[in-house]
């Protein structure tokens, strides 16, 4: 049997504790590239989309009932879109994506005064009553994540694979917003008479001011905005942009390695919703 010495033993271990490192740092960007591409951590496993109803309630000090003097609209499902920007943070935000969860299957409807019983009166440029409302909702296990269009809206320049969306789409409703739990997202929003800050915006409508009542995670929040609102014939588009905290919900923004891959706390929300008059 060979015998080596303690001096070659010595710089033996020692070869050994270098490559030990040297193999730990390599494998470091595999193992987080690994972790990115399951959706930043594994995912857990997700039913698929339900199509099941969900009832909404409605607010009590939302009636939903129109009078004589108001108008009543519904969302167009076809049309409407809420878009939500989440952003990369910690300190190996550069190995991660940014992502663009969106919702296309928006429920709900809308009042709308007439002044003075005139469907013509109220805000200027728009054609618009002076006061009005929108209720909606949306299932978030219908929500989708990284549509390459809207992606490319977004001004982002590249596209997850079909995995990393998987384990994305699964850890955001799993582990962040607790869907099972928390099914729907509700929405009241309203604006008074007198709300109009401008007219015309380039010929896009009216902007107005409005108020919002955003209900997430079983947290209700307020919040007031701009929005742009139009009319056409028999058609309203409500559209705007808003910022908002996924803390202010109760909602810890998802993370892991200690936060050197994570979710930033505030989210860019974009909505574009339109509404059909009801027949009758």
């Amino acid at each position: 049997m060979n015998q080596i010495s303690q001096t070659e033993e010595k710089q033996l271990n020692s070869f050994t504790k270098r490559n030990t490192k040297c193999a730990l740092r390599s494998l470091l960007p595999l193992l987080v590239v690994a972790v990115i591409g399951s959706g930043c951590a594994p995912g857990a496993k997700l039913a698929p989309q339900s199509s099941a109803p969900i009832t909404a309630p409605l607010a009590q000090d939302h009636p939903r009932s129109a009078s004589s003097s108001q108008q009543a609209w519904q969302i167009n499902r076809q049309q409407s879109l809420i878009a939500i920007t989440v952003h990369r943070g910690g300190a190996l935000a550069r190995l991660g994506h940014d992502h663009v969860v969106a919702s296309r299957d928006i429920e709900g409807e809308a009042l709308q005064d007439d002044a003075a019983g005139d469907p013509g009166a109220g805000l200027p440029g728009a054609g618009l009553p002076a006061a009005g409302s929108v209720d909606l909702h949306f299932r978030l296990d219908q929500l989708t994540v990284d549509e390459p269009a809207l992606r490319k809206e977004a001004g982002f320049d590249t596209q997850p694979g079909p995995d990393a969306i998987a384990g994305t789409r699964a850890n955001m409703l799993t582990r962040v917003l607790e869907a099972e739990r928390f099914p729907l997202v509700t929405i009241h929003a309203h604006w008074p008479a007198g709300a109009a800050q401008s007219d015309g915006m380039n010929g896009t409508g009216t902007e107005i001011r409005i108020e919002l009542a955003i209900t997430l995670h079983g947290i209700t929040r307020t919040m007031p905005t701009l929005a742009r609102i139009a009319r056409v014939g028999d058609l309203i588009t409500v559209e705007g942009n808003l910022g908002l905290n996924q803390s202010d919900f109760g909602i810890v923004p998802f993370s892991v390695m200690g936060g050197a891959l994570a979710v930033k706390d505030g989210l860019d929300l974009r909505f574009h919703i339109v509404l059909d008059k009801k027949p009758g």
